[in-house]
């Protein structure tokens, strides 16, 4: 028995030894052709293992880029007795199919050339229709021989913290990149890198922006431009990169201004003359101010709309907390019937206003509250409103 058991199991082993020995002389004596395939895979690569998320993102891609633009400028500037050529590269994109771009006004400078490079690369001269100094806005016009594509504007007052973005544009030349991100907060304030002024509501967004990406879209994810690429947050100063915080201009700011040129005016940016800071909670009931929140009037500007219409300044600078401020000026409660709950409520209002137009607003003033009409007066380009 013990014989019959030996017998089997060599007979199974002899087996097991050629079966495999079999196969590595036959993986041996097979020829590598020169014509193989070394790796497998699907014969056709299919769009199906690519996520929605992705597949939205190719889509507004391919959709959107057509209709972004690259911006480059000359100004011809003096240094002594020489004069020379600063060049600089900007974004844009197209709004209507006759060639209207918009873009930021530091993109365009006090340029005496704008060239404007289309995605299939070519080149188009262009003119400065309007700006906006005050908001970093200028629309521009090129004379293209047919009709081109463009984007279409959305509402960036629906813009929600959390919500997808992208950004399209050229950062350091870098023609049609797109970056993709999410709203990081609205409603911020950035100081312009010029004349000391502050860009206030803009949109925050952790989709990377370059140098050469201002005046480029900032889309939601059906397309819809909800802002202006126009500065990002650089530690290091001037000269830096992409850090995830980039500001975007809203583009219902753009509007009115595209309104008044459609009308045939050209467009002036309002001022009110104050300069106002934001109190609610318990700085301001400290203040004996209501506490849901205003705009404490600082200072008003000598000669401004805000002058001709009464209204006040502080008269006595105190410290609260850590907020240095003057008090004894107007409280801004209400403007144009809605309360006023942020920093940026006023640049808002203005937004939709031009030059000559009517403000109405509600005030605080000593324990009693009244209704103020200001005809507002013409912006320069500085940072009090």
């Amino acid at each position: 028995m013990k014989l019959r058991v030996f017998f089997v199991t060599a007979i199974l082993v002899a087996v097991f030894v050629v079966a495999t020995s079999y196969t590595r002389l036959g993986q041996r004596l097979i020829p590598v052709s020169g014509t193989g395939v070394l790796w497998s895979g699907p014969a056709t690569a299919h769009s199906a293992g690519l996520g929605s998320d992705e597949l939205n993102n190719i889509d507004i891609y391919k959709t959107a880029h057509r209709a972004v633009v690259n911006i480059t400028t000359v100004v011809y500037r003096r240094y002594w007795f020489d004069v020379y050529q600063a060049k600089g590269i900007g974004s844009g994109f197209i709004i209507d199919e006759g060639g209207r771009i918009l873009t930021n006004a530091h993109v365009i400078g006090d340029s005496n050339s704008i060239e404007v490079t289309m995605s299939d690369q070519k080149k188009y001269k262009a003119r400065l229709l309007d700006r906006d100094p005050v908001q970093d806005l200028a629309l521009i016009q090129i004379e293209p021989r047919g009709k081109l594509p463009f984007l279409r504007l959305g509402d960036s007052d629906s813009i929600q913290v959390g919500q997808k973005v992208l950004a399209i544009g050229n950062p350091f030349g870098l023609g049609g990149t797109l970056t993709t991100g999410i709203v990081s907060s609205i409603g911020r304030t950035i100081g312009a890198s010029d004349e000391g002024r502050q860009l206030e509501g803009m949109i925050q967004t952790d989709a990377a922006i370059n140098p050469g990406n201002s005046g480029g879209p900032l889309l939601d994810s059906l397309g819809n431009v909800m802002g202006i690429n126009t500065a990002i947050y650089t530690p290091n100063g001037e000269g830096g990169g992409n850090v995830g915080i980039g500001f975007a201009m809203p583009i219902n700011r753009a509007k009115t201004m595209l309104n008044e040129y459609q009308q045939g005016r050209h467009y002036e940016p309002p001022r009110l003359g104050i300069v106002s800071v934001y109190l609610a909670g318990d700085y301001a009931a400290a203040l004996d101010l209501p506490s849901e929140g205003g705009l404490l009037i600082q200072s008003v500007v000598r000669g401004s709309a805000a002058e001709r219409a009464g209204l006040r300044g502080g008269n006595e600078a105190i410290r609260i907390g850590n907020l240095e401020i003057n008090v004894g000026g107007d409280f801004i409660v209400g403007i144009e019937g809605q309360r006023v709950d942020r920093q940026d409520a006023l640049t808002l209002a203005l937004s939709r206003k031009r030059a000559g137009d009517q403000l109405r607003m509600t005030i605080y003033r000593r324990g009693r509250t009244q209704d103020v009409t200001v005809t507002l007066g013409a912006a320069p380009s500085d940072d009090r409103i």
